[in-house]
């Protein structure tokens, strides 16, 4: 993890929406991509459309989760070109460990495919999905991709690579693990103790707080047990009053991902 007085990460988050807002190359693919596509999918019982984004990546290169850790680009989705879309929800199989330097990331190699949820606005209406792209691929570095991508026609049967996908999404746990959170000079600091055993690799989230940069999280023993540790700086870099309940923890094991919502004082 890096110090707390380490003066770049209060503007991590800009740098990263500038790096984001770079245009696209002016091939078809950027590098490190082989292929880029939604997958068609289906409509299932409730109306939804359940379709996917399919990345396939060249040897080497990687690209970031939702929450990449210290120095990754978090993926952003616009959807502005698409019609009767009402919301979309991202089912984010769980990540892999990609070690970047000293540094510890979340992320994929090879093949991603994000399963997607899509409901219309107006459900007798037919519904159009189009998106842009701006996300992170590294190789040896890390550069900025833009992807412009429409869906094709739904199927007529659920496809197996996103049912296989939904499956590895992190199961949601009832249970509250312990946290306790403490300022810091520019922000604040939280452990949080994991409910399960066999962790391997972990992340806290703030949700709702997309203007908190957040750190990748260390994993430490201790003598009540495990416990990841993340720092989170807002723009002010000063500490700021956080609400527990936005606290989400993803954990990793070897026999799959876990998540909670929420936590409990120490």
């Amino acid at each position: 993890m890096l110090p707390s007085s380490f003066a770049l990460r209060p503007i991590l988050p800009a740098i990263c929406a500038t790096l984001l807002a770079l245009p696209a190359w002016a091939d078809d693919l950027p590098p490190g991509l082989a292929s880029a596509r939604l997958l068609p999918g289906w409509t299932d019982e409730a109306g939804r459309r359940v379709l996917a984004l399919e990345l396939d990546l060249e040897p080497g290169w990687k690209t970031y989760w939702r929450s990449p850790g210290d120095s990754g680009l978090p993926p952003d989705f616009d959807w502005t070109r698409s019609a009767n879309l009402a919301r979309v929800h991202l089912h984010w199989p769980a990540p892999d460990a990609i070690d970047s330097g000293d540094a510890r990331e979340m992320g994929y190699r090879d093949r991603l495919v994000l399963p997607l949820t899509a409901e219309a606005a107006d459900p007798a209406d037919p519904m159009r999905i189009a998106v842009d792209i701006d996300l992170g691929l590294c190789e040896n570095i890390c550069v900025p991709a833009h992807l412009t991508l429409d869906a094709p026609a739904p199927g007529a049967a659920p496809d197996p690579a996103i049912l296989t996908a939904l499956k590895a999404e992190p199961k949601r746990l009832d249970a509250l693990p312990r946290c306790d959170v403490t300022p810091i000079a520019d922000g604040v600091r939280v452990a949080m103790h994991p409910p399960v055993k066999g962790v391997e690799l972990a992340a806290i989230e703030l949700t709702g707080r997309p203007e908190i940069w957040v750190s990748g999280a260390d994993l430490n023993d201790t003598p009540d047990g495990p416990e990841a540790v993340v720092e989170m700086v807002g723009p002010t870099a000063a500490p700021f009053d956080l609400d527990r309940s936005r606290l989400r923890l993803t954990m990793v094991t070897a026999d799959g991902a876990v998540e909670t919502q929420g936590c409990a004082a120490d």
